[in-house]
């Protein structure tokens, strides 16, 4: 029994490895939101709350990886990079927090929005890695914002890039930085 539980594991986790994209980093990132903790408890009128929908993804997103745009039709990844989760998740993660901690409006997971799904922003994340032509990371955020019942929509891009050299050591603070930057963007433009 105890050979077969240890064989298990074993190709688990090269099976974790091999999606991956061979030996797992040394450590994984994330992102963390920059803004100040905002008060614990809110309450809001009906349509006033807000839902931030996971966004959606181009393929080259699709990985815990971190792609470089080497030409306009080359893609590589960041060596010893790995996110935690998919950008996509990450991403969500980050605007809900930004918006609870800047603003006063009730946040309200997608999970949740049968509560009251009050403006609800979707949209889709078509950036998020580093440019080697540029030497840059980008953060690009193609956002839409639908009242209750879809009354009223507004789109909007938001972007951010800095300053990289491709490496992890890089890359990992700076995309973060610039996705706060996006999400403090995102979150002046909800309001309230």
């Amino acid at each position: 029994m105890r050979s077969a539980t240890a064989v298990t594991l074993a190709a688990c986790l090269a099976g974790c490895a091999l999606m991956g994209g061979g030996k797992a980093p040394p450590y994984l990132f994330t992102l963390t939101p920059e803004a100040a903790p905002a008060a614990p408890a809110r309450s809001a009128a009906v349509g006033q709350t807000v839902t931030i929908r996971t966004p959606v993804i181009a393929k080259e997103l699709r990985t815990v990886r971190v792609p470089v745009q080497v030409s306009p039709t080359v893609i590589q990844y960041v060596p010893n990079f790995q996110w935690v989760d998919t950008p996509d998740k990450l991403f969500q993660g980050l605007v809900e927090e930004t918006v609870r901690r800047t603003t006063n409006r009730v946040v309200l997971d997608p999970s949740q929005s049968a509560l009251d799904p009050g403006l609800v922003v979707s949209g889709q994340l078509n950036r998020f890695g580093y440019d080697a032509q540029q030497g840059t990371v980008v953060v690009r955020y193609d956002a839409a914002l639908a009242t209750q019942g879809g009354t009223h929509v507004e789109t909007r891009r938001f972007e951010a890039s800095l300053p990289a050299d491709g490496t992890s050591t890089t890359v990992a603070p700076a995309l973060n930085q610039a996705a706060n930057q996006v999400a403090t963007q995102v979150a002046q433009w909800i309001g309230g």
